[in-house]
This record gives C-alpha cells, sequence and structure tokens, in this order.
C-alpha cells in the first residue's frame, strides 16, 4: 500500500508539502517488509522478511545506524510484539471515541513491563506516549 503511493506522491499537481517531504523521505530510507507472499520480490531499498523473522530482525537491529520504526501494521506489531521484538513504542491517541477496531496488545498472552520516558499533548488533542521496554519482571494478580 505505501509503495503504490509515496514514490510517486510529489509528482502528484495537487501533492502537499508533506507529501513531497514524505515521499522524498520514503524513496531514501531502507524499508523492510514482513511477508510470505511477497518472498523473491525485489524492491528498491527493501528487505522482504519472509523466514526466521527473530534472526533477521535481530540482525538488523544489531546493525549501526539509525532506529527501525514500523508503520500501519497491525499484524505485523502483534507478530513483533509477540516475539519480544520490540523495544520501544509510542502510542498516538487521538481524541476520537470508536467502539470498534484493532486492538494493538490483543494477541499478547504475557505482561510486558514498560516505562514510560516521555509524554507530548498537540494542540489538536492527539496525545504521544514513550515507553521502552522494561527489564524488570512483573507479576499481574487477580483482583
Amino acid at each position: 500500500m505505501m509503495q503504490a503511493y509515496w514514490p510517486t506522491a510529489a509528482d502528484q499537481p495537487n501533492a502537499t508539502k508533506h507529501d513531497i517531504e514524505h515521499s522524498q523521505w520514503y524513496k531514501n530510507v531502507d524499508k523492510v517488509v514482513l511477508s510470505r507472499s511477497m518472498q523473491g520480490k525485489s524492491l528498491p531499498r527493501t528487505t522482504i522478511i519472509s523466514d526466521d523473522v527473530v534472526g533477521k530482525i535481530n540482525g538488523l537491529k544489531s546493525r549501526p545506524g539509525k532506529d527501525i520504526l514500523m508503520f500501519g501494521s497491525p499484524g505485523a506489531a502483534h507478530s513483533l510484539m509477540g516475539l519480544d521484538l520490540i523495544d520501544e513504542y509510542w502510542l498516538f491517541v487521538n481524541p476520537i471515541v470508536r467502539g470498534v477496531g484493532i486492538p494493538l496488545f490483543a494477541s499478547i498472552n504475557c505482561p510486558r513491563p514498560l516505562s514510560l520516558l516521555s509524554t507530548h499533548a498537540f494542540s489538536s488533542g492527539v496525545v504521544c506516549l514513550n515507553y521502552q521496554k522494561d527489564s524488570k519482571e512483573i507479576t499481574i494478580k487477580e483482583i
């Protein structure tokens, strides 16, 4: 979905400043895609991981360089959380009450302690919560 839009978003006649900037960023950043159906395909600046997710993600994490960011895929997020491969969370809480959606932490069967690093409230009402994985063990007691 991102590949179909962002590489050419800046070329559209009604491209916004954000579209132009994000399109340039997207073309220049290294990307990692978790997919079994794309196995064997080749995209510019893209690594496709179809197997050995733990080994390959840990290999990427051990390289020098910037952080690995994940955008938009609940399925990938759930897989990476279940494999304990996410070190930090940036959660954006939008001021909208909805009765439906994909729960972020629904597939996690054991508690993961997190430490709050920072918060930021935007003028739009959106609140950003930045957490990192905590190394301490926790015990959940039933009430």
